[in-house]
């Protein structure tokens, strides 16, 4: 943000030289996270009763309007520390679109349009926020860009009375800190509603991959400061704004002020396709700390871009990426001539596109369905899966249950892949968590990684490619003589095999037959 001197005058932030008083702090702060979730799920229940029944709906509304809130408390926060050294402060927005002036009790702007029995609030933010919020694509800050972004999708606000927004702008209101203690609070919460998109199905859990299980992959792949972390098909957020918590907890302590301006700012690269969910992934990483969300917005398969300002400066090559590509999505020709090996099916062109992006030493985790691994019937499946142990050392998959993704609306089979970029597979480690019962009362916690039934510690066997109750290891060549079939099947578990030849079976099937139709003659008589 731009500065220069000021009188010294206590001012609130500033644009185009004209000077404001400070907007008044509104009630006692709130910073528990048990605090933050009464006031989140209140305003959700508010949304409900006023045209924003589901989650599709609420969440995107409560996200714009958070992010504000947000933002105004931010940029407060940055104009006192200007003022505290005799620096002027250029706020991202004029007033009177900022929440100070139109969603703050005792904002001028919302005394104009609420006092005396008036009812324009909703007219104000449709008509006159909303188009200037979306005007700041051409910004001249990154900041501005991100506002923008954020308000792309909303074209109306979608609480039907003004008497419903006003409740929802109070509470909402009631966030006077941002702090990074309040911050994560906060995170969580919005977390645990970014999950509501995926309690029913088809309603929108597809962009949300569970907590817990990207936890363990972040875990696993271990990022450092430094380096690029990419998701290309990064849906809500998820994978790059737990990735900046890891970092952030392990690094934070020892780092520069240089290497976390970077982090916050040079670190984080994702792209998404879906309208609704790309602004909802830059309110996300926003909300975790995450000040520049390198997003770009558009089909990562075909390259048709809807807006990539944020990411102009992106590297072509990563040195981390997590992802959990869309499952069983179909691509057209467009998508197809993009890729050596073509396919519709957007999983196997995602997994191309994610070793293509790598660069060399780069590490990936990433959920796949089960069908990537087993089908050996299709060329650019069989190609892309040599093309991956040629590439990359596929050093771990982990198969998962099938009530993995059962709160975000899927049962499909996954598994996950761990691999690294520059030297050929020569043998991949299996470890198998099918055996685990999984729903939405028992979902999926790192914890079950971490101590298995017979004892073991999932990360410490990795460490050493030990094996187990549910773990071995294939070699390349046992793989390449399957047809590049990479399923786990675990050579340790009791199978129920009839030595019997078909030719025996059907004999004896013939035979039990005869014998039934005999014992129905006789009770014919």
């Amino acid at each position: 943000m731009a500065t220069s001197k000021s009188s010294g005058q206590a001012t609130q932030p500033t644009l185009d030289g004209i000077d404001a008083p400070k907007a008044k702090k509104n009630g006692k702060a709130i910073a528990t996270q048990q605090s933050f979730d009464s006031l989140i799920w209140s305003a959700c229940d508010i949304m409900r009763r006023s045209n924003a029944a589901s989650a599709l709906q609420y969440v995107p509304e409560l996200t714009w309007i958070l992010f504000l809130r947000v933002l105004d408390a931010k940029e407060q926060a940055e104009a006192d520390a200007a003022d505290a050294v005799g620096e002027h402060y250029t706020p991202s927005l004029k007033p009177p679109y900022r929440w100070q002036d139109w969603a703050a009790p005792g904002g001028t702007k919302r005394d104009e349009l609420t006092g005396k029995g008036a009812n324009q609030l909703i007219g104000f933010v449709n008509n006159e926020l909303l188009p200037y919020l979306k005007s700041l694509r051409e910004g001249r800050t990154t900041r501005q860009h991100i506002i923008s972004e954020i308000i792309s999708g909303v074209e109306r606000v979608r609480v039907d009375s003004q008497f419903d927004l006003l409740e929802v702008l109070d509470r909402i209101d009631k966030i006077n800190e941002v702090d990074p203690t309040h911050m994560f609070a906060l995170s969580q919460v919005y977390e645990g509603l970014l999950l509501k998109l995926g309690e029913k199905q088809g309603d929108g859990g597809q962009f949300f991959t569970p907590r817990e299980l990207i936890r363990a992959i972040v875990q696993v792949i271990d990022p450092k400061l430094g380096e690029k972390i990419y998701d290309p098909a990064c849906g809500t957020g998820g994978f790059l704004a737990q990735t900046y918590e890891y970092v952030m907890g392990r690094y934070s302590e020892f780092a520069t002020p240089e290497q976390l301006e970077a982090l916050r700012l040079h670190t984080f690269y994702g792209r998404e396709k879906e309208n609704l969910i790309y602004p909802i992934a830059l309110a996300n990483m926003v909300l975790h700390g995450i000040d520049s969300p390198n997003i770009w917005h558009g089909n990562t398969l075909t390259g048709n871009e809807s807006y990539g300002g944020l990411f102009r400066d992106a590297p072509s090559l990563f040195d981390v990426i997590l992802t959990n590509p869309p499952f069983g999505g179909k691509e057209g020709e467009g998508a197809k001539t993009q890729f050596a090996f073509k396919s519709g099916a957007t999983q196997i062109l995602f997994l191309q596109h994610v070793i293509d992006r790598l660069r060399l030493g780069g590490r990936c985790g990433m959920v796949v369905d089960e069908g990537v691994l087993f089908k050996t019937n299709e060329r650019a499946f069989v190609q892309t899966k040599q093309k991956l142990l040629d590439e990359c050392n596929l050093y771990c998959i982990v198969s998962l249950p099938g009530g993995v993704f059962t709160t975000a609306g899927a049962g499909v089979k996954t598994n996950l892949l761990f691999f690294t970029k520059g030297e050929p597979t020569r043998e991949i480690w299996y470890y198998d968590l099918s055996h685990k019962k999984m729903n939405k009362k028992q979902p999926f916690t790192v914890e079950m990684l971490e101590e298995d039934d017979a004892g073991n510690n999932f990360f410490t066997l990795l460490a050493e490619r030990a094996d187990s109750r549910y773990s071995w290891s294939v070699s390349r060549a046992e793989i390449e003589a399957k047809g590049y079939d990479q399923k786990a099947v675990n050579p340790n578990t009791p199978h129920n095999h009839d030595p019997r030849t078909p030719e025996e079976i059907l004999d004896s099937i013939a035979a039990k037959n005869e014998q039934a139709m005999a014992a129905l003659a006789r009770l014919r008589g």
